[in-house]
């Protein structure tokens, strides 16, 4: 005679781990939005410093004024808000705006993910030959949708140093 053993789970041993489960992931998914959120900042802000840092490199090894400026329509500096995008480009004839000669460096599309991107230096910077901004003292402020705690920010000084830190608003 043969025994049928069944191997199974039962019902309760179901629930307890379904509502283990559940607990886990009720307590995970905030907190991977919010690193989601902080990491979003963080690549932004670092692109905007490494397109900043490839001006003034291109400045000073072409000897010529390469300038980054706020676009909307990402082929001319045709706006005052940088979360819509930037350009950086070699401005050979030292317009201010993007035109015949000048040379597109680089193309940033506008931010993702409800971030705002302001500064207290204008819609461009210009470096010049020697990497300087003349002229110039200003900040950038990127910040999301959780305000200025989660504020990211930046500093370009008149020798074209870029730094961490500076600004504490959001707008």
């Amino acid at each position: 005679m043969k025994m049928n053993n069944q191997n199974g789970f039962t019902l309760a041993e179901l629930l307890i781990t379904t509502t283990l489960i559940s607990i886990v992931t009720a307590i995970g998914v905030p907190s991977m939005s919010e690193f989601i959120k902080n990491d979003r900042l963080s690549t932004q802000i670092n692109t905007l410093v490494g397109h900043l840092s490839l001006a003034r490199s291109q400045a000073v090894t072409l000897a010529q004024p390469v300038s980054v400026c706020a676009s909307s329509d990402l082929a001319t500096c045709s706006s005052n808000d940088w979360a819509n995008g930037w350009l950086v480009y070699v401005d050979a004839d030292n317009s201010g705006d993007v035109s015949t000669g000048d040379e597109l460096l680089r193309v940033h599309e506008a931010l993702p993910g409800n971030s705002t991107l302001s500064s207290t230096a204008g819609s461009a910077i210009t470096f010049d030959d020697r990497g300087f901004v003349p002229g110039i003292v200003g900040s950038f402020s990127l910040c999301d949708d959780r305000g200025v705690e989660h504020l990211k920010s930046i500093t370009i000084s008149n020798t074209g140093r870029v730094r961490r830190g500076g600004s504490a608003s959001c707008a």
